[in-house]
């Protein structure tokens, strides 16, 4: 199945739904952890045997769920993409108001080594706000010391990330990015770049978004350099793709939750 496919039907089906897209939707197969969403025309597939990772958002006024799924289709990897969702259940059942967020960390990576596994290390879960994915507080996958602590009424996407024991156990930065963000308006020479930023600082705000949502907003002829030029101006910033540093298999579960009195509610 072409990747573009699968991008555009679950984004479609966010909008049919009622909600928008959060950010563009990924899909991140065998080493590459996340941030891999199709290009304008992109003409890559689903390889046989591989583990796919699809990692989607909706927002509905600004008020965002995060939430991804692993598909295998290598029974070799059948263990690593359950022990992903054993983890995010076991971190479910810890989470209330007053807990230190550090210690969900060594909840994941026990649930992951005691399944013969390994976490990402540099990956980790996040606060989530009003038009913003990533804020505040970071849900590490691992055992670390932090100050900061669950509160009630506050929303958390909980991610583990796993890979094999012998991996490195880290992701490293691509080469490619497919994701963006508006970052700050900038003064412009070119009127197809000014046309483009003005629609995403417009309709897009401060979300992630994909360069093949912007289709037909400036003439086919002039999109490219208008694009380059809003990069070239840091009016953007890009999301590199991430990929585990010793190309290892890595599998993802992922769910929004919602702190409450005695614990959590899951939204996605």
């Amino acid at each position: 199945m072409l990747i573009i496919e699968i991008c555009e039907k679950a984004e479609n089906l966010i909008r049919k739904k009622g909600g928008t897209p959060a950010f563009p939707c990924n899909v991140s197969i065998n080493e590459v952890a996340a941030h891999y969403t199709s290009p304008p025309g992109d003409t890559k597939r689903i390889p046989e045997k591989s583990v796919v990772k699809v990692d989607i958002g909706a927002h509905v006024d600004g008020y965002v769920t995060d939430t991804a799924a692993t598909i295998c289709f290598n029974p070799d990897y059948e263990n690593l993409v359950d022990t992903a969702e054993r983890a995010l259940e076991a971190a479910i059942r810890k989470v209330k108001p007053g807990m230190a967020t550090g210690r969900l960390g060594a909840t994941i990576e026990n649930t992951i080594k005691n399944r013969g596994f390994k976490p990402i290390s540099n990956l980790c879960g996040h606060q989530i706000g009003r038009y913003i994915i990533h804020t505040g507080t970071s849900i590490p996958n691992v055992p670390q010391i932090s100050f900061s602590k669950f509160k009630k009424g506050e929303v958390y996407a909980i991610e583990p990330f796993v890979t094999t024991a012998e991996a490195a156990g880290r992701v490293e930065n691509g080469d490619e990015a497919m994701i963006f963000r508006f970052v700050k308006s900038r003064s412009l020479a070119n009127p197809h770049a000014k046309t483009l930023l003005k629609h995403i600082e417009d309709n897009l705000k401060t979300l992630p978004f994909a360069e093949r949502w912007l289709q037909g907003i400036v003439p086919k002829e002039n999109h490219k350099e208008a694009f380059q030029q809003l990069l070239k101006s840091k009016a953007l910033m890009e999301y590199p793709v991430f990929i585990e540093a010793s190309r290892h298999t890595v599998a993802q579960a992922e769910h929004t939750v919602l702190v409450v009195e005695d614990g959590c509610t899951v939204l996605t």
